[in-house]
């Protein structure tokens, strides 16, 4: 009986790849339609929060899955990055869980659970990137640890499009391949889709999220330590001062500046680095949402705002009062400790 049922998962497991090498598309839009669900039940059911966002971590999981067969099957990786990319996964299939895990945990156990189930999570991030740090040399990790692959660019380098490649203009910063004039076919053979680079362009922007990673030197090492450990530093001061206190918030504060700081002042870092870094900047913003700076300034002011846009813009009442009903809850899950 139970080789019977081994026998049908793998069948299923087998049919299942060969669609998304198939259709790639097809598979993106199943995992935008996943997503696209867990919006619309947020508010049909009791259990809104917990189920809303069991279906939001199973569309990132499911992208995870796409991406990794079409990374296996198109572009074939070394043995050699095997283990380093099981860490990677492990650790995408943590950040992908996460807010689902403590939510459940705070729903089925209480909120002295939640925090042990946030401490162990946070434990397990740190411990696994810090292996990728020290053993495997990894730079300036990214955030989600995976990037998503760049289907479009994967399907047109290993599409062979009778022997013959475009000549195309590519972008420095942007990566965009322009088809030149001369190279434009007629209506009735022509693709709308971008054309293919050539080879070394093209393997280039592809590997690019895979490149060496910049030598960070000592400081620098130091800095993306402190920049992982903080999490558990922010939580090890809530237990220590108590979650009104603004010591967690300015400790955290500090460690993500000078952390940033001293990593933005290594040279020549990648482009795959050099987004990861703006990204951390933009996320500084999150400490106007993280208590106790929130509940003192930003709650009165943002919730008058979205008051105001809500009954004198035309439309915008429609996403406004509803962003109103969730904002208490987003905040105390999503902006007190999340990177």
């Amino acid at each position: 009986m139970a080789a019977r049922y081994w026998d049908k998962l793998e069948d299923l497991s087998r049919k299942y790849k060969e669609f998304v090498l198939q259709n790639p598309t097809g598979a993106t839009q199943l995992e935008g339609a996943v997503r696209m669900l867990s919006y619309l039940i947020a508010d049909d059911f009791s259990d809104s929060h917990e189920l809303s966002e069991l279906v939001y971590s199973a569309s990132n999981l499911l992208a995870l899955l796409n991406d990794g067969i079409l990374r296996k099957e198109l572009l074939k990786p070394p043995s050699t990055d095997e283990p380093r990319q099981r860490l990677l996964n492990w650790l995408g299939i943590l950040e992908s869980l996460e807010v689902f895990l403590e939510i459940g945990s705070a729903r089925v156990w209480g909120d002295r659970t939640r925090w042990v189930a946030i401490l162990l999570i946070q434990l397990l991030k740190a411990c696994l990137r810090l292996v990728l740090l020290f053993w495997y040399k990894s730079g300036i990790q990214n955030c989600p640890p995976i990037t998503p692959l760049d289907r479009e660019g994967v399907l047109n380098h290993t599409e062979e499009d009778n022997g013959k490649q475009d000549t195309c203009f590519v972008g420095k910063r942007s990566r965009r391949c322009v088809r030149s004039l001369n190279d434009t076919p007629s209506g009735r053979s022509r693709f709308w889709r971008s054309p293919r680079v050539p080879d070394g362009q093209q393997r280039n922007g592809l590997n690019d999220s895979n490149a060496s990673p910049t030598e960070l030197g000592t400081l620098g090492t130091m800095a993306e330590t402190v920049h992982i450990l903080r999490p558990i530093t922010h939580l090890a001061g809530l237990a220590l001062w108590g979650q009104k206190s603004w010591k967690p918030w300015l400790l955290a504060a500090a460690l993500d500046v000078g952390s940033l700081s001293i990593l933005r002042d290594i040279p020549e870092v990648s482009r795959r680095e050099q987004a990861e870094l703006r990204r951390r900047t933009l996320l500084l913003l999150y400490y106007l949402l993280r208590s106790p700076f929130y509940n003192r300034y930003t709650e009165i002011r943002l919730l008058l705002l979205l008051r105001l846009l809500g009954d004198y813009v035309p439309g915008l009442g429609l996403v406004a009062r509803p962003l109103m009903d969730y904002l208490p809850v987003w905040q105390k899950i999503y902006f007190y400790n999340w990177g």
